[in-house]
């Protein structure tokens, strides 16, 4: 059976997915393009800046310091596993334009944004820089943002959808 045609709520789906993944790899290039690596522009003195960094492990910096030839090759192929998990629940979640598509569609761009990264250069570029004093957040970019951001819709889905078959009850019943 064919797959059906990328229509409906489907076609905005992926173009927010096309839309993260386009602005992610502008900033990105632009970042290295005019800064240096570990270069820095404040933008608001003691809260944030742009830093040109390069994370070699997972989100936040995870398993950077691993020395394994293997981290690359692991993180891409699970990157490629949770692609194909996002795609999928995004395909069969074509109806609407809930909550739900919208966030996997941003994990969709977002994963996407960084696993090119990671196959074209073995890392990924970060450049998003908080901090508040001594506390400092590790530096992220628009992929990340978007995924977290789609992980959150997520959440709010899970915790605060109303379904219209609740069981009443026993009292009512």
């Amino acid at each position: 059976m064919p797959a059906p045609p990328l229509t409906g709520m489907r076609k905005w789906h992926f173009a927010i997915a096309i839309v993260v993944v386009v602005f992610d790899r502008l900033t990105k290039w632009l970042v290295e393009e005019r800064l240096d690596l570990q270069e820095t522009i404040n933008i608001i003195p003691g809260f944030f800046r742009i830093t040109h960094v390069q994370n070699k492990g997972a989100a936040f910096g995870l398993f950077a310091e691993t020395s394994s030839e293997w981290r690359v090759t692991l993180l891409v192929m699970l990157s490629v596993v949770a692609l194909i998990v996002v795609a999928g629940l995004l395909w069969k979640n074509h109806h609407s334009m809930l909550t739900t598509g919208i966030g996997l569609s941003l994990i969709l761009g977002g994963a996407i944004g960084n696993l090119w990264d990671r196959v074209v250069a073995g890392h990924v570029v970060d450049f998003l820089d908080f901090y508040l004093g001594t506390y400092h957040w590790p530096a992220f970019n628009i992929a990340d943002s978007a995924i977290v951001s789609g992980a959150l819709l997520l959440v709010a889905e899970i915790f605060f959808a109303h379904t219209t078959d609740e069981v009443p009850p026993l009292a009512e019943r």
